[in-house]
């Protein structure tokens, strides 16, 4: 396994090693040693897997304390994956990250917890994605906002996007960020 640091600190693309012959092909996805040793050591407690037709967008989510970090990997189809830093302390806070994962390559990327998520189809096809979460999905504790914040500027490569009815009336980053350092603010007082 590969792995190479994105712009944004924490961020892993992961490239596994594939064997391929006429049969086929076979790699490790996962590997508990490997991945300790590649400094992502967490106990996955959920696996999704999602199916979207052609200009399928869905984003920006993220869940609040204890967070999700994600391992993402597209085994279907294409899609253009992205993660928004969203640590209220980080310098590279609202910054994204944005790269095509397919079912040829096989690349992952892991997103760890500070950061929102989401993706888009590209070509005609569906696409299928398989995402392993560090914690259960808690709808108490999820968030997001819009896809196209213009203060984010994620450069989509997608016209006309299929979303769902939560992601058309995701609020600003703006608001979002207030909402978490509101929270953060809150838990450090009740830990003083």
């Amino acid at each position: 396994m590969e792995a190479t640091k994105a712009p944004l600190e924490g961020l892993l693309i992961l490239t596994p090693r594939v064997f391929r012959d006429e049969r086929g092909f076979f790699f490790e996805s996962y590997n508990q040693r490997l991945f300790s040793e590649l400094g992502i050591s967490l106990e996955w407690r959920q696996d999704n897997h999602v199916l979207s037709v052609a200009r399928t967008t869905r984003g920006m989510h993220f869940q609040h304390d204890p967070g999700q970090a994600k391992l993402v990997r597209c085994v279907r189809g294409r899609i253009w994956d992205v993660a928004v830093d969203i640590r209220p302390d980080s310098p590279t806070l609202g910054r994204w990250f944005g790269l095509e994962l397919d079912a040829q390559a096989c690349r992952m990327l892991f997103v760890p917890v500070g950061f929102a998520h989401g993706y888009c189809v590209l070509g005609e096809e569906q696409a299928e994605v398989i995402y392993k979460c560090s914690d259960i999905y808690q709808p108490a504790l999820e968030d997001g906002f819009r896809w196209d914040d213009p203060q984010v500027g994620i450069d989509w490569p997608v016209a006309d996007p299929i979303l769902s009815e939560r992601d058309r009336a995701s609020g600003s980053f703006a608001d979002c960020m207030a909402r978490l350092r509101a929270k953060s603010m809150s838990g450090k007082a009740v830990a003083q």
